[in-house]
């Protein structure tokens, strides 16, 4: 398969999505590379549960951390907000639970455990990790996510791809976070390509917003449809 080629074909304006409720990773990862064909120099990605298989993981942690404090919270919170700065979510936490948890003192809590007792057990989302490997020196490769620095490095050496990366966005390192657009623009400035030629791959709603405010197309990994 030709890369080069693939990216050169336009697919501005298309609006698409496949039924993939039986498809194998390789098929997959086939219909993620003719999504994101079109004339774009940057590809940005998000890293939990987007690249990582880690979802599962984050949940767990903000369970933990909530009844550590005698609060017992369903975990199907952490996937409406996914993609949400960790004090964002507490924040949601808070409101819905009626909970007073400190936002910064739960993320400290929540990383100490994640990255104890989780993270070494990340796996890749293989299409899409498959998919950066692929057009790594095609295009531009970012990775811009909600979690901190310290645990995107590390995921992504997990994974083996931290030497593709070229420019990293995490949490806390622009005004606002997703839904906001700014960590994409900001990605964006840092790697020097205009937002009209950048693609995002994003696992949830907090993601495609953001990357509709940048004005850059997007491709939800887990429902394979493009916007």
């Amino acid at each position: 398969m030709h890369h080069r080629h693939l990216i050169s074909f336009s697919i501005k304006g298309l609006n698409t999505s496949f039924n993939m409720s039986n498809s194998t990773s390789p098929d997959k990862y086939d219909t993620l590379v003719k999504l994101s064909m079109g004339d774009f120099k940057a590809f940005l990605y998000d890293c939990d549960g987007t690249l990582a298989d880690n979802m599962p993981a984050h949940t767990e942690t903000y369970i933990k951390v909530a009844a550590e404090q005698d609060v017992v919270i369903d975990g199907a919170i952490i996937d409406e907000f996914a993609g949400l700065p960790i004090v964002n979510v507490v924040e949601k936490i808070n409101e819905r639970y009626q909970s007073t948890f400190d936002p910064d003192k739960f993320k400290t809590q929540k990383y100490k455990l994640f990255l104890e007792e989780y993270i070494e057990r990340t796996q890749p989302i293989d299409y899409v990790v498959n998919h950066l490997k692929s057009h790594a020196g095609l295009v531009k490769i970012a990775v811009v996510s909600g979690s901190s620095r310290i645990a995107v490095e590390k995921t992504l050496q997990i994974l083996g791809i931290d030497h593709l990366v070229e420019v990293m966005v995490c949490a806390g390192e622009t005004p606002q976070g997703k839904p906001h657009p700014d960590p994409f623009l900001k990605a964006a400035e840092l790697l020097g390509i205009a937002p009209k030629e950048c693609l995002v791959f994003e696992d949830g709603n907090a993601g495609v917003q953001a990357a509709e405010a940048a004005g850059m197309r997007w491709i939800r990994i887990d429902k394979l449809q493009a916007g």
